[in-house]
Parts: structure tokens; sequence; C-alpha cells
């Protein structure tokens, strides 16, 4: 391995996580507000702020953008304000030097939302090559083609794509062919001041999305909800700031709660609400798992006793979230039977599982659509479903993580197996985990850097 040591991380496992964390805004919101902010015509307050990759990039290419930010990740700046606050001010947004965009956003896919906002502020707007975590197709030609709809002009060339709105952007019907969370995200932070109404059908409906559509609300937008994934935006001329707090992260609550399961430990998870995590909440209980739900925060911990092999199919919201599955597959590894996993989200995200059979978990992964319905997957040569056989004892290795969840999920395997692990690649996770190496030793694992 060529890593420095900084990216490397020894677990010595064996030792069940005691103790409480706390879990901030949602990643899947918080940086997606903050491009809203591009919006008004007025500072915008966004609280409850992870410390977090995804919001220093969104950061950066907001000031390259002219827009001032102020106030914390770490400690307040100024009186009055708190840890964990942004005030964004976008009074003087500006164009952005092409290869200062390029170079800022590095591997990262939220660039893309800023093409709506850029063309109603300025006209135009560049977006570089894009990445994120490889866990299947996630094309950005349907966000060109969405704004085509509402009236924009792209040229692509050799750095990325050049796009420009001759005139004010029109609102349109738009059907997304599946219930995409950044589609839906593009349709709302360009329909808000586009002419007339946008109608959005077959729209995702994530916490997240609903906590976007609050923070526009609040901005001065018109955006409603209907029960059949239908979302209606009629534009209107200007919108202002917002100040708001972050819906706390379901996706981080669930990572520990299945960790404190995998280790037979118990995890207090500050700031984890019902609500949001009522699907994962159901399937934890069926796998064994015990929880205990509080005004701030739920308690989740192995009551003891075997675990249950239980058959789980991804979906949508209101379904058992995707990125719920990889941190919970661990677990399944320690339930006695066979359990059934059919991945419908992303087509390629059983692929971790590999590492887990090294370790000594019995995984196999099949292209059927195992366990439920057909899915889009199923004829189309994907190892998308799996079957997990357990208990089986998991032993320390060497860890390569692939993508975030599945980072994550590498350092629950390696928390629950008998000996250390080297766990590579591992700044990967603070894309959407604050703090990951400081909580994981406040609730008394055993990690070192090298």
């Amino acid at each position: 391995m060529t890593d420095s040591p900084a990216d490397v991380l020894l677990v010595h496992g064996g030792a069940p996580l005691e103790g409480e964390i706390r879990v901030r805004g949602a990643k899947n919101l918080v940086p997606k507000a903050m491009v809203a902010a591009l919006l008004g015509s007025a500072p915008s307050r966004l609280r409850n702020v992870p410390d977090i990759r995804d919001v220093r990039v969104v950061r950066g290419l907001l000031q390259l953008h002219g827009v001032t930010v102020r106030g914390g990740l770490g400690s307040p700046q100024t009186p009055g304000e708190e840890s964990g606050e942004l005030i964004l001010d976008p009074s003087h947004v500006e164009s952005a030097n092409v290869a200062d965009i390029d170079a800022h956003a590095g591997s990262s896919r939220i660039p893309i939302l800023f093409c709506g906002p850029l063309l109603h502020r300025l006209g135009h707007a560049f977006i570089p090559g894009l990445g994120g975590c490889d866990i299947g197709g996630r094309p950005v030609d349907f966000h060109f083609d969405v704004l085509r709809q509402f009236g924009a002009t792209i040229e692509k060339r050799a750095d990325g794509q050049y796009l420009e709105a001759p005139q004010r952007l029109r609102g349109t019907k738009i059907e997304l062919p599946y219930p995409s969370v950044g589609s839906t995200e593009q349709v709302l932070l360009t329909a808000v001041l586009a002419e007339g109404v946008t109608e959005l059908s077959n729209a995702a409906v994530e916490p997240e999305i609903e906590d976007l559509i609050c923070v526009l609300q609040k901005m001065g937008a018109i955006i409603s909800m209907d029960t059949d994934r239908t979302i209606r935006i009629t534009g209107v001329d200007s919108l202002g700031g917002y100040n708001h707090s972050a819906l706390p992260d379901r996706l981080e609550a669930a990572s520990w709660a299945s960790a404190a399961l995998a280790t037979e430990g118990s995890v207090y998870v500050r700031g984890a609400q019902q609500k949001s995590m009522m699907t994962f909440l159901n399937t934890y209980r069926k796998v064994g798992g015990a929880f205990e739900i509080g005004d701030e925060g739920i308690r989740f911990w192995h009551p003891g006793g075997p675990l249950n092999a239980i058959a789980l199919e991804t979906d949508v919201h209101p379904g058992f979230q995707t990125d719920w599955q990889q941190p919970l597959v661990v677990a399944l590894t320690q339930a006695s039977g066979l359990s059934i996993v059919h991945e419908t989200v992303y087509e390629s995200r059983l692929g971790f599982t590999s590492a887990l059979n090294q370790m000594g978990a019995h995984i196999q992964l099949y292209r059927e659509c195992l366990g439920g319905m057909p899915c889009r997957f199923g004829q189309r040569n994907f190892l998308h479903s799996a079957v997990v056989s357990g208990p089986t004892k998991l032993q320390g290795a060497d860890l390569v993580i692939p993508d975030l969840r599945g980072g994550f999920s590498y350092l629950i395997a390696a928390l629950a197996a008998q000996g250390t692990s080297r766990v590579h690649g591992i700044d990967l996770i603070n894309r959407g985990y604050e703090n990951f190496q400081q909580k994981l030793v406040e609730l008394g694992a055993k990690v070192e850097r090298p």
C-alpha cells in the first residue's frame, strides 16, 4: 500500500461499543441548503451544520463564486454565532475561475446542483467532470436534459460543461424515470425562480428533500407536494434568505445503530429522530436489536442472545434506504440462518461484501432479484442480491475502503472482528461522518493511526 499514514487506521477489534455520540445535520441536506442560499437576495443562516468534507467543498465553491461565508464548523468566530452555524451572504455573486472550480470540486458531484442557481444569478455556469462514490450508475445527463427543458443551452468542452440562460428560465413539466434524489433537488433549485409553474412527477420524497423544500419555502418559494410523488413549484420573481436548523442525519444514526448491534454494544445516538427512521427501526427490531426512543435521541443496543436472519429489500423513501443497507449487512453476518438482501437502488452497492468474506463472512452474490419483486437491475447482469449465512466469526484483515457507506461498514466489521485490521483510504469517511475517529474513541473502540 502507498497510503500516507494519515489515511490508514488500525482497528483492534473484539470490544463492544459503549457510550454516547451526537449526530448533527444530514449530509444529504446541508450541502444542498448551502447551495440554495445562492438563490436569495439576503443572507441565510444555517444551523446544526456538521464538520464533514462535503460541507467544506461547498463552502469553498460558494466562496469562489463571491458568497461570503461566516461562522464555523469549529468554534464560533463572532459573538452570537454557534458552533455548527453558517451565515451565507450571496450579495456579490460572481463568476469563478474554471480552473479553481475544477481544482476545488475534486471528485464531488455537488457542483451539478450549482447550475440552476447560477443560471438565475449570472446567466451562465460551468460544471467540471464529476465523481462521487463508485456504487453504480449515477448519470448526470438527466440533470442537463432537465436544465435544457427549463431553457438553458449547454456546450460540452474538454474541461466540462458550459451552461447559459439566454433569457429567464421557464417552468416545465418533468417526469423522472426513477425517483432520483439528485434530479429532484436539481428541479427544485431551478424551478423556484423560473417563470411559470413546474410540475415534477415521480419525484423523490426523502426527509432531506422535504427539509430542502422547507428551506426554499422560508426563502419565499411556492412548492406543494402531492401524495402521488408529484411536486408543483410556482416560480417567483425573487427569494430572500432563510434561518434554518438542518434535520439530523438519519443515515449516520443508523450506521452507529448497526455498529452497536454488530459489536454487541450499546450506543446512545443524540440527535437521532424516530420519524425519519421508522422503517429502519422496524427492521432493526426484526433482526433482534433493541432501542429506546427519547426526546433528544435514541439508544441502540444488542440485548443478548442470537440475532435473527431476515429478508431485506432496499427502496426509495419510505422504503428501507440503500445507505442503511451496508452497515446492517455487517450485523447480519452475526445472525442465525440465511438473510437475503435485495439492493434495488444502486446496482453495484454489494461489491463491498468481498472484503467481508475475506474476514470470514459467508456472503454470496446473485444476479437474480431475490426475496422481493423484480427490479430494474434484474435482467441486466448486475450482482445486486446477496445471501448472508451466519453467524460467522470475523477476523481482522487489510481493508481498502471502496465508498462512504461501505467504508463505515468496514470499520464496523473491523470493530466486531477478532484481531487487528488495517483500514486504508480512511479519509473518505470524512465525506459524511463528522469526527468519526473521535466518536469511536469515545465509545471505547481501540483505534490508532500507524
